[in-house]
């Protein structure tokens, strides 16, 4: 618990805090936050995953979605206390375990569905989810399935599109095409070796390194 710190020039009380223990990605992180630290918050600042994004803090966007419990949560209305005793997955968490693309990820990079990126986290975790409820979406279903997330710059057709072949991959109807040519596949440099300097929401669209 914090206690005031020496010094401090308005004679407050510094705010308490409750040590928690967060499962995130199958890692556990022992985090002091406040009682009103936001999971969106803490994932980013305490935890260091900056691949949830804070757009609308309202739960409005979905930027910030995540799973708990393998379930969609805007992770901006809730507490991370009481995430304790949850499974949290994040968009650093939806990669296989041998390190590939899951077939969302494989497909959003196929399809391009995607142009800044904000906005690309929440959509990887909400369709990663709704697919394993639903693997075999219509068309109109694929348009429902995202219908929750805002995207400003697509036009969604894409993404649409993105649910719809990642279905196919996941079903295994057909194989998921090799990246395009280029040392970022058309999106983000994938061998790690290339530095851009960019702000970490921008660069951090969960589709690789």
């Amino acid at each position: 618990m914090a206690e005031n710190p020496a010094g401090n020039p308005a004679g407050k009380t510094a705010e308490k805090t409750h040590d928690v223990r967060l499962e995130v990605n199958g890692v556990t992180h022992d985090v002091a936050v406040p009682a009103r630290r936001l999971l969106s918050d803490a994932l980013r600042q305490e935890c260091g995953l900056t691949g949830t994004h804070v757009g609308c803090e309202h739960g409005v966007c979905g930027a910030c979605t995540v799973l708990v419990d393998g379930r969609p949560v805007r992770s901006c209305l809730m507490f991370a206390v009481s995430a304790v005793g949850t499974e949290i997955t994040t968009v650093e968490g939806l990669a296989e375990p041998d390190g590939s693309l899951n077939p969302v990820q494989q497909a959003f990079r196929e399809c391009h569905g995607l142009q800044c990126g904000f906005c690309t986290p929440g959509f990887l975790t909400t369709v990663t989810a709704g697919l394993k409820e639903n693997p075999c979406p219509t068309h109109e279903e694929a348009k429902e399935m995202v219908a929750g997330n805002l995207c400003r710059c697509t036009g969604y057709q894409n993404i649409v599109k993105a649910v719809e072949r990642a279905a196919e991959i996941a079903r295994g109807d057909a194989p998921a095409a090799p990246p395009p040519d280029g040392p970022d596949g058309g999106l983000e440099a994938a061998s790690g070796e290339a530095e851009v300097a960019r702000d970490d929401d921008a660069s951090t669209t969960g589709l690789g390194a």
